[in-house]
């Protein structure tokens, strides 16, 4: 089940930055880190785990190198291999629409990654983009009750220690991905072409922190 990190809607509300009409095609919701307190879960996230192992730890923490000095950061080191923790962000469903974040690989000995999930039904069926410190790639899944299956793939260099730009844009049945400002490639698919959440995603003991998290509704 998932657990919530938000007192109430109210008060993720009054946390969060969005522009106005956020909701409406085209606009961009910015979620804005800096008034939230370290140490503390994320508002308008829901905490949640797909595979196995120990619960995920989502919390505000300080960096002078992200963008206003917060980030948030997946800090569980459960080293259980088929293990991936989900940060859901709550406000919104969305079909098609395009999701930006900066992440940065902090540690893992089993993984060092950070992802993006959209169409997010329940902690077992989405789409997921994720890229890979240990492995230098960046590769396309859909997760399909709770198995995961991969659909595109290409290798890129995933610093450890360094902020990177990762994206991915859902529209109809195509997905294109984008690393550090250049078009990876695009994928086809239809297995879910209903609306769902999207979420920030880690896998086994990776600890990622993610900033300048931006989502754009398409439709």
């Amino acid at each position: 089940m998932i657990g919530k990190m938000m007192a109430a809607a109210a008060a993720a509300t009054a946390i969060l930055t969005l522009s106005s009409s956020a909701f409406s095609q085209n606009k961009m919701i910015e979620i804005d880190l800096s008034s939230m307190a370290p140490g503390q879960p994320p508002a308008g996230f829901e905490s949640a785990r797909t595979g196995n192992g120990a619960a995920a730890n989502w919390v505000i923490v300080q960096d002078a190198t992200a963008t206003n000095g917060r980030a948030l950061a997946q800090t569980s080191s459960d080293r259980t291999d088929y293990r991936f923790p989900l940060a859901i962000y709550t406000p919104l469903q969305a079909k098609d629409v395009e999701v930006t974040v900066r992440f940065k690989p902090v540690s893992g000995k089993v993984d060092q990654a950070g992802g993006i999930a959209v169409r997010l039904t329940t902690p077992d069926n989405y789409y997921v983009v994720r890229a890979n410190a240990l492995e230098d790639n960046v590769r396309f899944y859909r997760v399909v009750k709770g198995r995961r299956e991969q659909l595109a793939d290409a290798n890129a260099k995933v610093a450890s220690g360094q902020w990177h730009t990762l994206a991915l844009k859902a529209e109809g049945d195509r997905f294109t991905v984008s690393f550090d400002g250049k078009q990876l490639y695009t994928a086809q698919d239809r297995t879910f072409s209903d609306a769902g959440k999207t979420a920030l995603w880690t896998k086994a003991d990776s600890v990622t922190y993610f900033d300048k998290i931006t989502i754009t509704p398409l439709q």
